[in-house]
């Protein structure tokens, strides 16, 4: 089953980073994410059975669905997120056939990168390439993100399905994730490139804190709608909160003020980005690590000792994380012709100062689902 050379179609849909626009999403603010080269492929074929066998090119087993059983494999360690998607795309009122597909992942697991969406999405593309139907993105989207809620127990908001879905070569998408409304931005880097850099560290922190900071900014939005009739703290301008300070505890100013300025940084990326000021855009990418660091606090040593780093080098134009935090990456705008030397220098400092080994990740800004007959 794993000869390529077999199959009838190649489907592959894209990995993320958000360049901007952290911990806003759940506050009604926009997001700015971009789908990567690094991609979840697979390679598909009808096979006239009433199953799906699946098997991975870094893995050495073979699952087998039975399409009459789908909504039983909740508990496969890897297949779960496959038999998901198809029993929920069945659900959504499409068909689903017999078929082998071959999974090829180059999202690296465990980075924040979102290899579980690209492996979501692409596996609803194979179905529906198939079984000969069309396909709708956002559908796609909204039917992954169903599927690592029930499938996979997470509950993630709509960004990372719905930029692995819709992604376009060279833009990032401005995306309000409660309304869908989305607007491609150009990214023209010119002399300059994307490094995305793992801290190798294990998110222990990230459910606990990430639940915190929701129930903070969430008490933060009562307080004030009680002197302002407003909908959700994205809708505040950075004057508007200053003038309900007085009714906030400090702590929670400081978590509204993140999520407040972080949505005014977000409008001013979109507008430095295209007018193709890149120095500008750098800015906003530090201030915006300063504000997760200082305000919203969920950093953490090893990820402000990369984005640091990377700040501190000439060929750097910005540096933040990017993520819900604790772990993950950095993503940083960087020179292309001295992209060596700067991985070079931000790993010894980091390996100094922490311990750990960076992980460096080379990506472009790709489209986000590509079908190709083979």
């Amino acid at each position: 089953m794993s000869d390529k050379g077999t199959y009838t179609h190649r489907v592959s849909a894209a990995g993320r980073v958000n360049l901007i626009g952290e911990h806003v999403d759940y506050c009604g603010g926009k997001v700015m994410p971009c789908a990567l080269s690094l991609k979840n492929t697979v390679f598909c074929r009808p096979n006239g059975e009433n199953v799906i066998r699946i098997r991975w090119a870094d893995l050495p087993e073979e699952v087998v669905l039975d399409l009459d059983r789908l909504e039983s494999y909740r508990a496969l360690k890897h297949a779960k997120y496959h038999a998901g998607c198809a029993a929920l795309w069945r659900a959504a009122g499409h068909r689903v056939t017999g078929c082998d597909l071959f999974m090829d992942c180059t999202v690296p697991f465990g980075s924040g990168l979102s290899s579980s969406a690209a492996i979501e999405v692409s596996t609803l593309v194979a179905l529906a390439t198939v079984a000969g139907e069309p396909f709708d993105p956002v559908e796609v989207a909204l039917v992954a993100q169903k599927a690592e809620h029930e499938y996979a127990g997470v509950n993630c908001g709509i960004m990372d399905q719905f930029v692995s879905a819709n992604g376009r070569a060279g833009h990032a998408i401005l995306l309000d994730c409660a309304t869908l409304e989305k607007r491609d931005i150009p990214v023209a880097l010119g002399e300059y490139t994307l490094v995305i850099t793992d801290c190798k560290k294990p998110h222990s922190l990230v459910e606990s804190k990430y639940n915190e900071r929701r129930a903070e900014v969430e008490e933060a939005l009562r307080l004030i709608q009680r002197e302002k009739d407003v909908s959700c703290l994205a809708a505040l301008t950075p004057a508007e909160l200053e003038a309900c300070r007085a009714d906030l505890p400090a702590l929670l100013y400081r978590r509204a003020k993140h999520v407040v300025e972080e949505c005014d940084r977000v409008r001013r990326a979109a507008r430095t980005l295209e007018a193709g000021d890149l120095v500008s855009f750098g800015k906003l990418l530090n201030a915006s690590h300063e504000s997760l660091r200082t305000l919203y606090e969920v950093t953490g040593r090893e990820l402000d000792c990369l984005a640091h780093a990377a700040q501190s080098h000439p060929a750097c134009l910005g540096s933040r994380m990017t993520g819900a935090g604790f772990g993950g990456c950095t993503v940083s705008l960087v020179k292309k012709s001295e992209e060596g030397a700067f991985r070079e220098y931000v790993a010894e400092r980091y390996a100094r100062e922490t311990g750990y080994t960076a992980v460096f990740y080379s990506a472009e800004i790709a489209d986000g689902i590509v079908t190709e007959t083979l």
